[in-house]
């Protein structure tokens, strides 16, 4: 395998095994930061293949927003909105990876951690 491959390959472990870690940490606004940020992608992936899909999504999504809204502080601005990107980032590199992937085992695989982590983040809300 070329060190170029191997690195992708760490990089794309590390983008899904960071938001796990987050997930567990004792900071729930990054946690739900991350979230909407996660939401945000699988929204914009499924407006482009699942429209309708896409509203539960945005009700979702906008339930995460409103809980970053309710215990972030005014000078946590920046920090929460590297948060989203991060999710929004991470989530699209695998919507990407089950969508446009050659290889059958790898996109399925791509699609199962996207699913895990959006149930993950729509774990945390009430319905």
């Amino acid at each position: 395998m070329s060190r170029k491959r191997t690195g992708l390959i760490a990089v794309c472990i590390w983008m899904i095994a960071a938001p796990i870690a987050q997930a567990y940490e004792a900071n729930p606004l990054r946690t739900f930061a991350t979230c909407a940020g996660r939401l945000s992608a699988v929204m914009e992936y499924q407006w482009m293949f699942d429209g309708a899909a896409s509203e539960d999504t945005q009700r979702q999504r906008a339930a995460v927003l409103d809980l970053v809204a309710a215990i972030m502080e005014p000078d946590q601005g920046r920090d929460v909105l590297q948060w989203r990107l991060q999710g929004k980032h991470a989530q699209s590199v695998l919507l990407t990876r089950a969508t446009f992937n050659d290889d059958p085992a790898d996109a399925a695989w791509a699609r199962e951690q996207s699913a895990q982590m959006t149930r993950s983040c729509t774990g945390l809300l009430l319905s």
